[in-house]
């Protein structure tokens, strides 16, 4: 009689292999700064094999290589008889480095002709490539890019005559300046201090000063209910649900510019959610506690409080994501406590994430998961250095350029300063949070499990209010405005200017702010997002303004206020706002 097979005894090599796996590719990620080599091996080695199998595609390139050097030649004759010669090749819109006319003269126009037309033909290099996947190519093409920014010639000394001309202007006393302000960026760095100049903005004297209350607290949230500014307020409370990779005053910045006073004066009332910023111990903190301890605590101690009136609903970035988790939820389970739901800058649909999709695939995870097993969770400056690689000529070398070449530090300011106020974010959630949802798209495709059962967006019926940005390269707008693919419920989406942090920082009379905007009714047609724009109405001014009106249309007529807190419910106020949890480090 032959044994029986059908299980076998664990293998007591599992848990010493686990380990030595962990521990391998932590060293690994704190040398490549939690960049996957193997994930870059290969799609190296799938654009590389594909580029050597098409013959077509390197005739081509050939050609290209030719065409652009003839262009060059021809641009280097004219100039030589006429300065004001037009150039072989203009730099893209957003490319502001060389606008400096110093730029056009010779040597240094030869120097920004060829960067553009070497540009263009690597461009050209990693991309139409057949049958290389989407996402390889598209690391490909990344890392060419990063490579000539690198390489560009305002980086250095002999070629950037804007640099030269400051050097002769101050007798070298830049250099002095820059060199001094290297050494103080280092300092801080080591002694982990923020960067020079935030500290003038300071949690509750400077910044998130609008007075309130903490009126509950549990291991990840301080709930804060704000001063009414109005003798009377509309009977439907906001809460707003804010990122947890960033200190929630982002919506509370100076006085002039903090969305929490501006709809405390238009006469509502606001709760804020202020997350814990976690620790080692934190590291099975998941994505259910977050929604259970985050909004879904917050919305029981906001009714208790309030009365019971419909909430208004307001989620941020990630936050936004999780408010969209725990609606679906309540919507499923006949919770009817939200009156309406508004997304800012929150992706609810992931298969189009933008370039922070070049840090997404299996094999970064992967590292990224062993990185933060060693610490139980992944530190703000690291995902701080992977939106910096994002745009690295506007974060990472022109601050080089500008800070350590010119000796010229651009002044500190309170949005500024509060991007530097990061917080940590724990193992098992930010694990979850990039395999069900960047990864494997849950949320959008009706996979993602709540106690249990799957929950879908369409089950969402309350109004929406969805504002994307145009210049946001953490949650594409175009990818924001899919939330009209997965839900029939009433939408007035706004495209407004700006990028993922000031474009929703938009506090009216600020200069040149625009939006445009466009209402879905229920079950109305949806539009792609290029039919949106053309349909869409644009205007001038702030989107809040829009957002005011679209809230006070769906509340009631005024009352007085409800009380701070509700003390013999168990929610009496423990602190000022604040709060402790924001000021954590």
């Amino acid at each position: 009689m032959s044994a029986d097979t059908s299980t076998s005894a664990p293998d007591p090599l599992d848990g010493i292999s686990r380990i030595l796996d962990n521990a391998a590719g932590a060293a690994i990620a704190q040398m490549t700064a939690g960049l996957s080599p193997a994930t870059i091996l290969q799609a190296f080695s799938d654009w590389g094999m594909h580029l050597a199998f098409s013959p077509g595609k390197q005739l081509q390139l050939a050609a290209k290589a030719t065409r652009k050097n003839v262009r060059f030649l021809d641009y280097a004759l004219r100039s030589a008889s006429d300065a004001d010669a037009p150039p072989a090749i203009e730099p893209l819109q957003q490319d502001h480095r060389f606008s400096d006319p110093v730029w056009k003269q010779p040597p240094f126009n030869f120097f920004v002709q060829a960067f553009l037309l070497n540009q263009q033909w690597w461009h050209a290099a990693t991309t139409g490539v057949g049958g290389v996947t989407r996402h390889h190519e598209a690391m490909v093409e990344f890392a060419a890019r990063q490579l000539l920014d690198t390489l560009a010639p305002t980086n250095f000394l002999a070629t950037n005559p804007v640099l030269q001309r400051k050097i002769i202007e101050t007798g070298g006393k830049c250099l002095v300046d820059g060199f001094q302000h290297l050494l103080e960026d280092m300092q801080h760095l080591v002694r982990g201090l923020p960067t020079a100049g935030a500290e003038k903005f300071r949690v509750g004297e400077t910044v998130a000063t609008a007075k309130g209350k903490v009126v509950y607290r549990n291991r990840l949230i301080e709930l804060i209910q704000y001063e009414p500014t109005t003798d009377k307020v509309r009977p439907e409370p906001i809460l707003i649900v804010p990122a947890w990779i960033m200190k929630y005053y982002i919506l509370d910045l100076s006085p002039e510019n903090s969305l929490v006073k501006w709809l405390t004066d238009q006469g509502f009332t606001v709760f804020m959610i202020s997350w814990h910023n976690p620790a080692t111990e934190d590291r099975d903190l998941d994505m259910d506690s977050y929604r259970l301890l985050g909004p879904m605590a917050a919305l029981d101690a906001i009714t208790t409080i309030t009365g019971g009136a419909p909430v208004h609903a307001v989620g941020y970035c990630l936050g936004g994501t999780l408010l969209s988790i725990a609606a679906a939820a309540m919507a499923r389970d006949g919770d009817n406590r939200l009156g309406s739901v508004t997304l800012l800058a929150a992706q609810t649909e992931f298969s189009e994430p933008g370039e922070l999709g070049l840090f997404i695939d299996e094999g970064q995870l992967n590292l990224l998961e062993k990185m933060m097993w060693s610490r139980g969770y992944l530190d703000s400056g690291q995902m701080g250095g992977a939106f910096q690689i994002l745009k690295s000529n506007d974060l990472v070398w022109s601050r080089v350029l500008e800070t350590y070449l010119m000796g010229e530090r651009e002044p500190m300011n309170d949005l500024m300063a509060w991007n530097t106020d990061g917080t940590r974010m724990p193992y098992a959630m930010h694990s979850q949070y990039l395999r069900r949802l960047f990864l494997q798209d849950e949320l959008a495709e009706g996979k993602y499990i709540v106690d249990g059962k799957s929950i879908a967006l369409t089950a969402i019926r309350q109004p929406l209010f969805v504002v994307g940005t145009e210049r946001d390269h953490v949650a594409p707008w175009r990818s924001v405005h899919k939330i009209h693919l997965l839900t029939s419920a009433p939408i007035t989406f706004v495209l407004t200017s700006g990028g993922h942090n000031a474009g929703i920082v938009s506090e009216p009379n600020h200069k040149g702010r625009r939006y445009r905007v466009l209402t879905r009714e229920a079950d109305g047609l949806s539009y792609d997002p290029d039919e949106w724009e053309l349909r869409a109405t644009p205007k001038q001014g702030s989107w809040w303004i829009e957002w005011g009106e679209w809230l006070s249309h769906l509340s009631g007529e005024p009352v007085a206020p409800p009380p701070m807190g509700a003390e013999k419910d168990g929610f009496m106020p423990v602190a000022d706002a604040p709060g402790h949890y924001v000021l954590e480090r």
